[in-house]
């Protein structure tokens, strides 16, 4: 068995697809490697690897039969990407100027082992941790 990679599946798929397309462009310097706007999909790829996935919830739900439920409730996160980066406040910034929203700003985290994180969420609500060593 393989872990492939993160696929985030999102409510939006033109808003996440423009998002994540700046981003990954900005922050790493990757196009998407699959762009499928028809079929809801795009996915990055960086040093061989997919880096990220996104999915059109709609269609995943169709495919696995839960269309007829709620899309979404409230409740706190259940799962986030974290991306390491050389400059958290730079990233945060760079982020910021695509769509993301600052839910907590920039600050040491030695406590967890990092020299510095910031947490964000995306345009689809998709919640990020940047953080540096």
């Amino acid at each position: 068995m393989d872990a492939l990679y993160p696929r985030l599946l999102v409510e939006d798929f033109a808003t996440a697809a423009d998002f994540w397309q700046a981003a990954l462009r900005d922050l790493l310097g990757i196009e998407p490697a699959r762009l499928i706007p028809q079929a809801g999909y795009a996915s990055w790829d960086f040093d061989g690897q997919t880096l990220l996935a996104l999915f059109s919830r709609t269609a995943i739900a169709e495919a696995v039969g839960t269309d007829g439920l709620p899309s979404a409730s409230a409740s706190q996160d259940t799962s986030m990407l974290a991306l390491r980066v050389t400059d958290v406040d730079h990233a945060t910034a760079r982020l910021g100027a695509h769509g993301a929203t600052v839910v907590a700003e920039p600050q040491a985290r030695p406590e967890w082992g990092l020299s510095r994180a910031a947490h964000l969420r995306a345009p689809d609500g998709t919640l990020i941790e940047l953080q540096s060593y």
